[in-house]
């Protein structure tokens, strides 16, 4: 019998994706033997404060740009097939029933992780996947003790990486090779997104 597959989900809105994003889901796909990161795009993320800048089918073709050659990851777009907010729980109770038999694995901050417990059905998140932690630079975050058991820190260098930073330079005219992939600032340039000078 062969043993089900291993699936790390890591969800975000990814307005845009960048390197950090992707040093992460490598991380948690080598540590963790992942046999496939799904990237799932969210529509409507309901914690974020202050909206998303870029439409959801932008960032979603952004991460697909971005995923090319890269072995194991997927974008996913099942948030945007759904109207309303993005709930991870209803996201997991969907990929379980796409994907029966497989075992998840949710990829978060340490911030994130701190958050869970006031999300939507946080029971429902923790009988889905086992949480895969990348600790971030203020790591003060308190851990509520529930999620005791549920999850595994990974090996992950700290990185103050931000999706806002990236908006910045790119709407300065900055350079952004150092927190983009190549193809990302190709597709970024050619649509005008992000107020960034067209190609």
């Amino acid at each position: 019998m062969s043993n089900p597959p291993r699936i790390g989900v890591l969800g975000g809105t990814f307005d845009p994706i960048h390197n950090a994003h992707l040093e992460l889901a490598r991380a948690a796909q080598a540590q963790a033997r992942l046999d496939k990161v799904l990237f799932v795009v969210a529509a409507q993320p309901p914690h974020k404060r202050g909206g998303v800048t870029a439409p959801a089918e932008d960032r979603l073709r952004l991460v697909q740009v971005a995923l090319l050659g890269e072995p194991g990851m997927e974008a996913c777009p099942l948030e945007l097939e759904r109207p309303g907010p993005s709930y991870t729980a209803d996201t997991l109770r969907e990929l379980s029933k796409r994907h029966p038999g497989a075992e998840f694995f949710l990829i978060l901050g340490l911030d994130a992780l701190a958050d869970l417990p006031g999300w939507r059905e946080p029971e429902t998140i923790l009988q889905h996947a086992r949480v895969l932690v990348a600790s971030r630079p203020d790591q003060g975050d308190a851990i509520d003790p529930s999620l005791e058991g549920h999850y595994d820190f990974l090996e992950f260098p700290p990185n103050d990486m931000s999706s806002t930073e990236v908006r910045a330079r790119l709407q300065q005219g900055d350079p952004v090779a150092d927190l983009l992939p190549a193809p990302v600032i190709e597709a970024i340039r050619e649509t005008g997104l992000y107020g960034a000078a067209r190609a």
